[in-house]
Order: C-alpha cells, then sequence, then structure tokens
C-alpha cells in the first residue's frame, strides 16, 4: 500500500513534499469523505432554490405584488448567484473553502429570515434577491469544481455528477415540505425552514470540511501528491484576468450562450413557473411541487449518469443530445397541463429530469480541456452566464403571465432556444493545449 508523510510548510507557506517516516494511507480515502460534507453541505443549503415557484401565488395573493415583481426578485437572485461564483472561487483559493463556505451559508440564513418581516417589494428584492443571491453564490458550482480539482484525479466526472446533484437532492428533501407548509402554516414559516436548513449545514462545514489534500499529507484521488499551493492573493483582480483572458476565445462564448439558456430553461422557467403555471390549469400546488420533487429524484441519477458517460464520451456530443432532447420535451409541455396528474406529465417529468443538469459534468470538462488551472474560475464566468439567463426568463415568464394570462409562450420559446444551445455545443472545436491565465 502506497504510504506518504505529513507535509512540512516551507518559508513561504505551501506544503513541502512529503519526508521521514511513511504514515499508513487510509483505507477509504479522505477524499471520498470531503465529497459526502460537500454533498450534504450543497443539499442543505439548496433550501432555497425550492422556494421562489411556492412563493409566486401566496405573495401575489397576500400582498398584491405582480408576478413579474416577483420574478424580478427571484430573477436578481439568480444573477447574483452567478456573478458571485467567480470570485468566490478565487476566495477559495485565496482563504480556503471553509471559511467562505461557512460565511456564505450565514448570508443565505440572514437573507430567508429577513423575508419573514418583509411587507414591500423591495424587501423582497434585498432579502432574497441580493443576500441570498450572493450567499448562494458562494456555494454555487464552483465550489464543486474547486472540490473535484483539488481532491480528484481519477472519477472526477463522476464526482461532478454527484455533487451536481446535491442541488437537486435538496429539492427533493424540501419541496415536499415547503409546498405543505405554504399550504397549511403560510409562506413565512416556509421562509424560515429555509433559514434552519442552512444554519444546520454550518457545523458540518466547519468541522469536517478538508481544504486540500495535503494538508493530509495524502495525494488526490488516484493522483500523485503534491504540495498545497501558496495561498493566490488578488482574488478579484485573478477572477477578473481570468474572465478577459477567456473571453478572447471562442469556445467560452460558446459555452457561456449554451449554458445562458440552460439556466432560462431550468432555474429561470421550470423551478420558478412551473408550479404557478400548473396551478393555472387547476393543478393543487403540493401536487404541482411533488411533481417537480420527482425531477429532483430523476436529476441525480441523470447527472450522475452524465459524468460517467463525461469521463468516457466526447462532451460536445453530449451537451448536443442533452439539449436537443430538452427542447423537443418542452414543446410538449402545454399541451399536457391539466388538474389531474396523467401519464404523459409523468413521463415529461422523468424525462427532463434526466437531462436537468446533465449538462454541468461536460461543461465543467470543457472548461478543463481549455482553460487548465483556472478552470474552477472561469467555470464560474460560464456559471455566470448560466445565471443571467435564469434570470432574464425568470422575470419575462412572469411578465408574459402577467401580460397574456398564460405562460404558454415562454414554453414554446424556451423549447425553441435548446436548439441554438445544442449547435453552439456542437461546433466547439477540440483543444489539444491548455488556454491559462497567469495566476
Amino acid at each position: 500500500m502506497t504510504q506518504i508523510s505529513t507535509p512540512v510548510p516551507d518559508a513561504e507557506g505551501a506544503s513541502a513534499p512529503p519526508s521521514g517516516p511513511l504514515p499508513r494511507t487510509p483505507r477509504i480515502h479522505p477524499a471520498w469523505w470531503v465529497a459526502l460534507v460537500s454533498f450534504v453541505t450543497v443539499m442543505c443549503a439548496a433550501a432555497f432554490t425550492a422556494a421562489p415557484g411556492l412563493f409566486v401565488d401566496p405573495l401575489n395573493a397576500e400582498l398584491g405584488w405582480s408576478r413579474a415583481t416577483i420574478g424580478f426578485a427571484v430573477g436578481l437572485q439568480s444573477v447574483l448567484y452567478g456573478l458571485t461564483a467567480p470570485f468566490a472561487a478565487s476566495l477559495m483559493d485565496r482563504f480556503g473553502m471553509r471559511p467562505v463556505v461557512t460565511a456564505a451559508l450565514v448570508v443565505i440564513t440572514g437573507g430567508a429570515l429577513s423575508t419573514v418581516w418583509m411587507s414591500e417589494p423591495w424587501q423582497f428584492v434585498l432579502g432574497w434577491g441580493l443576500l441570498v443571491g450572493v450567499g448562494s453564490g458562494s456555494m454555487a458550482l464552483a465550489f464543486t469544481a474547486t472540490v473535484t480539482g483539488r481532491w480528484f484525479v481519477a472519477r472526477r466526472g463522476l464526482v461532478s455528477g454527484v455533487l451536481t446533484a446535491a442541488t437537486a437532492s435538496g429539492q427533493l428533501v424540501f419541496l415536499p415540505l415547503l409546498a405543505w407548509i405554504v399550504e397549511n402554516q403560510g409562506w413565512r414559516p416556509a421562509s424560515v425552514t429555509v433559514a434552519i436548513a442552512s444554519l444546520i449545514a454550518i457545523p458540518l462545514v466547519l468541522f469536517l470540511l478538508r481544504d486540500h489534500p495535503a494538508d493530509m499529507g495524502l495525494a488526490p484521488y488516484g493522483g500523485e501528491y503534491a504540495p498545497k499551493p501558496e495561498p493566490a492573493r488578488g482574488a478579484a483582480k485573478r477572477a477578473v484576468t481570468a474572465l478577459f483572458d477567456a473571453a478572447r476565445t471562442g469556445p467560452f462564448w460558446l459555452l457561456a450562450g449554451a449554458f445562458a439558456i440552460c439556466g432560462a430553461t431550468t432555474n429561470g422557467l421550470v423551478r420558478t413557473h412551473f408550479v404557478p403555471g400548473a396551478h393555472d390549469h387547476g393543478m393543487p400546488i403540493t401536487v404541482a411541487a411533488s411533481l417537480l420533487a420527482v425531477i429532483g429524484v430523476v436529476d441525480v441519477i441523470g447527472t450522475i449518469a452524465s459524468g460517467w458517460l463525461t469521463d468516457r464520451y466526447s462532451p460536445r456530443v453530449l451537451l448536443g443530445v442533452y439539449y436537443t432532447l430538452r427542447g423537443v420535451a418542452l414543446l410538449f409541455l402545454p399541451s399536457l397541463m391539466a388538474p389531474h396528474v396523467e401519464l404523459p406529465m409523468v413521463f415529461f417529468i422523468v424525462f427532463y429530469g434526466l437531462d436537468w443538469v446533465a449538462t454541468v459534468p461536460p461543461t465543467l470538462a470543457l472548461c478543463r480541456e481549455f482553460y487548465g488551472d483556472d478552470a474552477p474560475i472561469v467555470f464560474g464566468w460560464v456559471l455566470a452566464s448560466h445565471q443571467v439567463g435564469a434570470g432574464i426568463v425568470a422575470f419575462a415568464g412572469g411578465l408574459v403571465r402577467d401580460v397574456t394570462g398564460s405562460y404558454d409562450a415562454v414554453w414554446y420559446g424556451a423549447g425553441a432556444l435548446c436548439a441554438g444551445a445544442a449547435l453552439m455545443s456542437m461546433v466547439i472545436r477540440r483543444q489539444r493545449a491548455h488556454v491559462s491565465s497567469p495566476s
């Protein structure tokens, strides 16, 4: 069995190569424990993502706010979620994952609690849009990229899929619960529940999350020992530099454009407007929320499977297939809406769930292919485009519903956009050399 020693920090603060007596490597590599803690943490923090679609009708009924107004706050949260991610990735390089993730969970808790006392739209925008947006952005998929990049060499695609599925698992756990609370107790207790879920995750991060394998004298799973890098200074500058360098390459714009459509057709449209859209056709809120929860169940399977496929097949082809199938499904959705759940709707939910965030592992793989060590930060900017797309459609969907009295035009438009995302993904050329900005 391979043995390695605990590294000794050098004069610059980085871990020196191992020397001296060699401790026995644990039977279960600690990378898997880090992945487990990360999964549970993201799942708990994901409670907030389950709530916006459930709040649309209650806020409209109790406070008289238009769906466009509510959609604006949800959209702002999505945009800030994306814009915060690349800076969070850089902050994790500078200060470590544990303090950044802990601070993010505290901010999410405060933002969710602040909405309990709101009576004006700007308060919802501040609490749910600004605070939850910034906090959740720091817990975004850039966190997944950092964990997999530091702790795994082998099985990166699989672990990326598992950690990406954590958000969907949180949706599975919290959606039915929050829907029941909203229907029986009101939306304020649901906000408190979201805050409690984020609060519970904090001790897990403080006591169980480890920053780097070199901290334990270990090599990453499936790789060779490497000393822990010196903390990277100038986090904001590095994030902006990585963006400017990546923006000079064609693949960045293709990945960002396709991922913007991905966000528009998942978080922006289905997560925000499926429940009120189904309720427009007479479906009870709890039933519609349960259907979204089923998407979360199936999404876990689809995302993990996508990670497995990404380790074996071209990520470009996978993305082309995923976006094409998603577009076809959305074109059929308006005809499936009904007061009761019929078999075709169940088929749509399962089919759409398999495709929900299956796009993440191949998109992350392409970022690694093109941008090397800067991949987590570049992926953070690509994720920002995902959330900008989500934010635009969260607002636009509510506006279209206010003006036309129906969501049908939004479903059809989103289906057409997916064809564009499939095309953009397929034309990305293969890159032999990494494009990496100086740190």
